[in-house]
């Protein structure tokens, strides 16, 4: 649970003037957005499915921490004033019995003909990379413009009811003598994925090509940098291809909504 940290007027701003820009169609992935605003990942499921995804995120809360769940009809979080999860990502996904249709930068209409759509906002490792770029500690990603790489491992989640599938990890390469701050800062976050869930060895989660992300941008990785893996928001869309539901709207991975929670207030 955050703590009550309110955002500054600098931080408020520059958090809703994101919220403006996607809604006007800003399509692009939102690290570095507003920074030190908490980003939130999203997956939208019929009621009839919401429960089995409630107990399968309070089972891996790792990967997939719950900060907001919106009853179907409701599409404003307290997370963000003025919010409307319809508009403020950039980009969404639309699925079908575990396959992707669509991609949609506003699924308005959507959700009008869905109305019975549960709706998870989950913590996202965008959260906490202010806080590594304050500690020095570069985010290639941000660094280099492009969409964090994002793999689906040989991790298998803990199952609930009908749901089930394989965590899904987000990589930065870190130099090496930089990983223990890394999570040492990262460990204090347990709401927007917290610690690293694996260092180095990318084969040892079932990943053989680390220049070939199933999500997301390959990174560089320098001389003297290990790939470090961190539980990622995209979690519950290998589980809505896993367990075939028949339709869901998520986020695309790396474009999220920035709401209005300092991400400091997640520090444990």
């Amino acid at each position: 649970m955050a703590k009550h940290l309110k955002a500054n007027p600098v931080q408020r701003e520059a958090a809703l003037a994101a919220r403006h820009q996607i809604r006007a169609g800003f399509d692009q992935p939102t690290a570095g957005m507003a920074p030190g605003m908490t980003q939130v990942n999203m997956i939208s499921v019929p009621k009839d499915w919401a429960y089995d995804f409630l107990l399968y995120a309070q089972r891996n809360p790792q990967s997939c921490p719950v900060l907001d769940v919106l009853e179907e009809g409701v599409y404003a979080t307290q997370l963000a004033q003025d919010s409307d999860i319809r508009t403020d990502f950039p980009r969404y996904r639309i699925w079908k019995d575990g396959e992707m249709v669509d991609e949609v930068t506003d699924a308005s209409d959507l959700y009008h003909a869905h109305p019975d759509l549960v709706t998870f906002l989950i913590g996202c490792s965008f959260s906490f990379e202010t806080a590594l770029q304050d500690a020095g500690i570069e985010v290639r990603h941000i660094q280099d413009k492009t969409n964090v790489p994002m793999y689906l491992s040989n991790i298998a989640c803990r199952p609930a009811g009908r749901i089930s599938g394989n965590m899904v990890v987000s990589m930065r390469p870190i130099a090496s003598n930089q990983i223990a701050e890394a999570v040492k800062i990262t460990a204090r976050m347990p709401s927007v994925h917290g610690a690293p869930v694996h260092i180095g060895h990318p084969e040892s989660l079932g990943i053989q090509a680390i220049q070939q992300p199933d999500f997301g941008e390959a990174s560089r990785i320098e001389a003297g940098e290990i790939p470090v893996f961190w539980a990622c928001g995209v979690t519950p869309q290998a589980a809505v291809m896993n367990s075939k539901i028949p339709f869901a709207i998520s986020h695309a991975p790396g474009h999220m909504l920035i709401t209005d929670i300092p991400d400091q207030a997640w520090i444990s």
